[in-house]
């Protein structure tokens, strides 16, 4: 596959979509003080599931209180 080939019109949106939850999600870890299981696993999981793992931290692993 040619680099020049991927259509950056449409990739580009996404990876900066991933970057920004990716972002706010961890700053969510970070000041909450319980979650859901280990923060340590959700943070692993934010990091590693990309767009999906933070979408998951945010229906399952924050504990509303």
């Amino acid at each position: 596959m040619d680099f020049e080939s991927i259509p950056w019109v449409l990739v580009l949106p996404l990876i900066i979509l991933q970057f920004i939850l990716m972002i706010v999600a961890i700053i969510d870890l970070i000041r909450v003080t319980h979650t859901n299981g280990p923060k340590w696993l959700w943070g692993i999981i934010i990091v590693f599931g990309n767009i999906i793992g933070s979408i998951i931290y945010f229906i399952v692993g924050r504990r509303n209180e």
